[in-house]
């Protein structure tokens, strides 16, 4: 289930903790006593609301809960254990949930959803209409009524859920595209509550926002927030535009007027725990297992790396065809390149994306059908998702990252990469259309969609020269290093509070 959770793509190795208590938590319905007092009228306390609960159930008996991962996760734990805090979200199974419970010193509110509210809330209009729209229509969306309604239950309910739970003059962050009603609908019901909203996908322009039979009614749950959050400055632009337009706010800049408020829309690109994938980049194992990968992708052959979710919003066939083409041309040879493909699964419920994997598969069995040799494969794709470790390990092994999305809110693989990088050795090839382009203006910024023109700077990367590499990739590890996943929770709670 998308959700803040898929700012990453690593899978981090198991760190399962006991419940805080003797005996631990039986699901279903038995709550942990202890952790941290969230009396009603604490001060200082912190609600975050997102689709996913930080946690899962480990496959144990008893169950016992594990800590998710994620970068949103990452982010906000120091900063939720340092205060009374709870997080409200679905544990990621339908039927019965726990009470709630203590985790790691946060406490987590499980929200409950059937069957057919993870079908219509999260499948159909979550991730057929808004996902689609909010990625400039990659995809034509599908605006049914019957997935509506439920958006709206679901959102009321997380709303609700957050109001029972919140002290008085608390600060509630509401994140991500699943929960756009939420922020009004928890300003009726608490209007003494500090309430911040952070999209972690695009704002679509307003010409495709329009679209949407229901715009008013997102926009109007939006705007109960008092600080709205971006990716990128064109997000914010964008929503004000619209919000301008649908809506009786007034004042076209970074801080509106709405019923009698002042709502701000305001650009806060998300990154990455820098210093963690340093320290793993770092160590010995890595050294070795990147030195690994190498030896069996036969050994000096340069190696382009792509690691993305499977979604058709990654350009995962449009760099496969160009790369491709690069060997028709013999602009580059296969003894002397090798493309690693990563794609994790996701939402193989869904149509769109079991297409996807089936046309992805074939490209590569294409590709190695017509260049492949005895011993020697020209792409390599692993379908799965991989630990922290290893992934790491192939940023260090490649010589080309290809980060080529026709459209991402962010992008964090990039940064994953750049901060893997300690020699200051590597080429960054970047869309034009991710969050992670204006940050990051040292890679190789590419349209995605000009497949010439992809092609072309996937051979200049091949062919940099290592003094060129290393000011690209200094001037990138800089950047990344300077504005980490840390100081973005803090400059956004900082705000927020002010």
């Amino acid at each position: 289930m998308p959700s803040p959770r898929e700012t990453t793509l690593v899978q981090e190795p198991r760190n399962i903790v006991e419940p805080i208590q003797e005996r631990g938590p039986r699901f279903p319905g038995e709550a942990v006593d202890g952790g941290p007092s969230l009396s009603k009228t604490s001060t200082g306390q912190i609600v975050i609301v997102a689709n996913r609960l930080p946690v899962r159930r480990a496959k144990r008996t008893p169950v016992v809960w594990e800590t998710s991962p994620g970068g949103l996760v990452s982010a906000l734990r120091p900063i939720l254990q340092s205060r009374p805090s709870t997080w409200v979200g679905w544990p990621g199974f339908t039927g019965s949930v726990p009470k709630a419970f203590h985790h790691e010193g946060i406490r987590n509110r499980p929200l409950s959803l059937s069957r057919d509210e993870v079908q219509s809330f999260y499948e159909g209009f979550a991730n057929r209409t808004l996902w689609p729209l909010y990625h400039d229509a990659v995809r034509p969306p599908v605006y049914h009524r019957r997935w509506w309604w439920p958006y709206v239950d679901v959102n009321r309910r997380f709303a609700e859920a957050a109001a029972e739970t919140a002290a008085k003059n608390a600060v509630v962050w509401v994140h991500d595209y699943h929960l756009q009603l939420v922020p009004a609908m928890l300003r009726e019901l608490r209007p003494d509550l500090r309430i911040g909203f952070f999209l972690h996908i695009p704002f679509p322009p307003r010409e495709l926002f329009s679209q949407i039979p229901w715009r008013r009614q997102i926009l109007d749950g939006l705007l109960g927030a008092d600080l709205i959050g971006f990716q990128t400055h064109d997000g914010a632009v964008n929503f004000v535009e619209s919000c301008c337009h649908f809506t009786t706010a007034s004042g076209c800049g970074e801080s509106m007027n709405y019923e009698g408020r002042t709502v701000r829309a305001q650009a806060f690109p998300i990154s990455i725990d820098v210093g963690r994938f340093e320290e793993i980049a770092a160590e010995i194992k890595t050294k070795r297992s990147a030195a690994g990968f190498r030896r069996r992708l036969s050994g000096r052959r340069k190696i382009l790396l792509g690691v993305d979710r499977m979604d058709y919003t990654k350009g995962i066939d449009i760099r496969l065809k160009a790369y491709q083409e690069l060997l028709r041309s013999e602009r580059a040879k296969q003894e002397e390149c090798v493309f690693v493909q990563v794609a994790v699964p996701s939402r193989e419920r869904v149509d769109e994306y079991r297409d996807l994997r089936n046309q992805i598969e074939r490209q590569v069995g294409e590709i190695n059908g017509e260049f492949g040799q005895l011993g020697m494969m020209p792409v390599h794709y692993l379908h799965r998702s991989f630990p922290m470790d290893q992934l790491v390990a192939l940023y260090r092994a490649a010589d080309v990252m290809v980060v080529t999305p026709l459209r991402d809110g962010m992008n964090l693989v990039a940064k994953e990469f750049v901060a893997s990088r300690l020699d200051d050795t590597g080429v960054l090839v970047l869309s034009e259309f991710t969050g992670a382009a204006s940050e990051m203006q040292s890679a190789l910024l590419v349209n995605p969609h000009d497949t010439d023109g992809l092609i072309a700077t996937m051979e200049q990367a091949l062919h940099m020269s290592d003094g060129e590499q290393a000011r690209r990739m200094s001037s990138l590890r800089k950047g990344v290093r300077d504005h980490d996943v840390f100081r973005w929770a803090e400059t956004f709670f900082d705000k927020l509070s002010a």
